[in-house]
């Protein structure tokens, strides 16, 4: 089970017009909030990608207001795990399960996955706060990273598993981030 102590948060390139041709955009905008706002909550590190910036435009605003205070790390590869900032960043944290969020569920989050499987992280996808243009290569993505050994979860189940009890202040704030 994800602890708040030993998980990072991945945020995947949610980005310019490439994220406008999401399937279930809205939903999926709105999970991905969710989770940064409970990380933030919780004291999870985030880490934040935009896939060549330059060419795809910046993360769309509905999502980076929510990223207030993280800076994001551009990269050039389909994996994260190619980029060197990234992996940096992903050391500093100290942290070793890992929960993804993002766009392209087939490509970027894929190959982001299972490179961070074989690196020996534990992962967990968050189903519905990832995305492809088209449902068939979500469920394509999904199917392959669960078969490679990552976990396939919810927002809402990845926040109660963190925040593990139902009382206290985080669990007063994280039940106004999901209802």
């Amino acid at each position: 089970m994800l602890t708040k102590e030993n998980t990072a948060l991945v945020v995947i390139d949610i980005q310019g017009k490439l994220a406008q041709l999401m399937h279930q955009k809205e939903a999926v905008y709105q999970n991905v909030n969710r989770l940064i706002e409970g990380a933030k909550v919780l004291d999870i590190p985030i880490i934040w990608t935009e896939q060549y910036p330059e060419g795809l435009g910046g993360t769309i605003p509905e999502v980076a207001a929510t990223l207030e205070g993280v800076k994001p790390i551009p990269k050039m590869t389909f994996s994260c795990c190619q980029n060197d900032e990234f992996l940096t960043a992903l050391k500093a944290t100290g942290r070793q399960q890992i929960l993804i969020t993002g766009i392209e569920t087939h490509i970027c989050v894929y190959q982001t996955t299972v490179e961070l499987l074989e690196a020996g992280f534990e992962v967990e996808v968050v189903a519905d706060a990832v995305s492809s243009r088209t449902p068939e290569n979500k469920a394509l993505g999904l199917d392959k990273m669960k078969t490679a050994g990552a976990g396939i979860t919810g927002t809402e189940t990845a926040l109660y598993e963190l925040l593990k009890v139902a009382s206290g202040p985080e669990f007063k704030q994280i039940l106004k981030i999901v209802k």
